[in-house]
């Protein structure tokens, strides 16, 4: 039993239940325990936007054939672009046939929009051109001050060619590269020992703030949410492992621990740096998971994917407002194009959300305020879904890519073994 409790992934299940039990018990501790799950984020945040640099800077440099890194980048794109429209187009067949917006009957004209003033404000600068400029950092190091994964993705990018391009002059300041990738690593195991602690902390806040009263009137919304998550999960990642010779069942248990992080925190970020060792025990090359799995927060959100959609036409029919064929379709569209930009904007999901909605025509901006009180139970499933998504990618194409290693939890992935 004790040997149980020493494991990670037990520890921060049990402080998820302990912290949900007492947040409902103890509603106006909540706040109190807040700033445990928000200092364990700020910590990973940190160590996040230094690590993927160096990881791939390490990948790419060390990789010596820049062909190579080009084929598996665009491997990759073609991938996130496939996997998110399918988890789109889902999320828009399930919302029409369970429709849990119907009979609400909410009126936009009365419904407060002060909630989400600081959404609508980001939305307005939502365009292509702010997304590009969003790519290019004022500084090299004001890339990791803001912790913008795109930026550092870039900087990583150009850094890592032109290590690549200096041949045997370039590798003093790789080997300094894997060596600092190692500290951060171990730091990361350091701040890791909290996780329980930050999984305690959040939930409790969580249940204490919300309680059961939010997720009742809106459970229709949020249960279809979850379930279409899961669907996709098992039907299409679990198709795409199938069709590649995997298995979702052993993939799900290697990647328990961050799942569970991920659950108790509700940010797929605190997962991050553990996620790239666990991915490289399961074969995976260093350089594949380096430059897929980073790129795949940013580009492969197939959670919020599946979420965007499902809250657009949830708030035309929560609001009465008739929606053609044509009209979803158009959302559809918008959204293959916004949703890979929600990484890049502060606020994430909700900036996106109110930019496609202002876009759209049709749907009332206000219906957002509909949303706001059950998006953070939404967040979990929503951030587990892209964190399974990412690591189900960064498997496929390093076996596309002949970059597996032999490892015994391969075989179990394989289920060999």
């Amino acid at each position: 039993m004790l040997r149980i409790l020493k494991t990670l992934y037990v520890q921060v299940l049990v402080a998820i239940v302990i912290g949900a039990v007492l947040g409902h018990f103890y509603p106006s501790q909540g706040e109190a325990f807040k700033p445990l799950a928000d200092g364990f984020i700020k910590l990973i945040k940190a160590m996040v936007g230094p690590l993927i640099f160096l990881t791939l800077v390490n990948g790419i440099g060390g990789a010596g054939d820049l062909k190579k890194v080009g084929r598996v980048g665009i491997k990759a794109l073609i991938y996130f672009e496939v996997a998110t429209t399918l988890a789109l187009a889902l999320g828009l067949v399930v919302v029409n046939v369970v429709q849990p917006g119907a009979g609400l009957h909410a009126d936009p004209k009365t419904l407060s929009t002060a909630g989400i003033q600081t959404y609508a404000t980001a939305a307005k600068h939502f365009t292509f051109t702010e997304f590009m400029l969003n790519l290019i950092p004022d500084t090299f190091v004001g890339a990791f001050d803001k912790g913008d994964i795109l930026p550092i993705l870039l900087l990583a990018i150009l850094t890592g060619v032109s290590l690549s391009q200096m041949g045997q002059r370039g590798k003093a300041i790789l080997d300094l590269s894997h060596g600092l990738c190692n500290v951060f690593m171990g730091i990361i195991g350091i701040v890791m020992r909290l996780a329980p602690l930050a999984a305690f902390g959040a939930m409790f806040f969580l249940v204490a703030k919300y309680g059961p009263g939010t997720l009742v009137s809106l459970g229709k919304l949020l249960g279809c949410v979850y379930a279409t998550c899961g669907l996709f999960v098992f039907l299409v990642l679990g198709g795409i492992l199938r069709l590649n010779g995997f298995r979702l069942l052993p993939l799900l248990r290697h990647i328990r621990e961050e799942i569970l992080l991920v659950i108790g925190t509700s940010s797929s970020e605190t997962a991050l740096p553990r996620l790239l060792q666990t991915l490289e025990k399961a074969g995976c090359t260093k350089s594949v998971v380096g430059l897929v799995l980073p790129a795949g927060y940013s580009f492969n959100l197939d959670g919020t994917c599946i979420y965007l959609t499902m809250a657009a036409v949830f708030i035309g029919q929560a609001t009465d407002t008739p929606m053609t064929l044509i009209d979803q379709l158009k959302i559809l569209g918008i959204l293959l194009l916004t949703s890979k930009g929600a990484a890049a904007v502060t606020g994430g999901g909700f900036v996106t959300l109110n930019a496609t909605l202002a876009a759209s025509g049709p749907l009332p901006v206000s219906g957002l305020t509909l949303l706001i009180g059950i998006d953070r139970f939404m967040s979990e499933i929503r951030a587990v879904t892209n964190l399974i998504g990412n690591s189900v990618a960064t498997l496929v194409i390093a076996k596309w890519e002949g970059e597996l290693v032999e490892t015994e939890a391969l075989k179990k992935l394989r289920g060999e073994s």
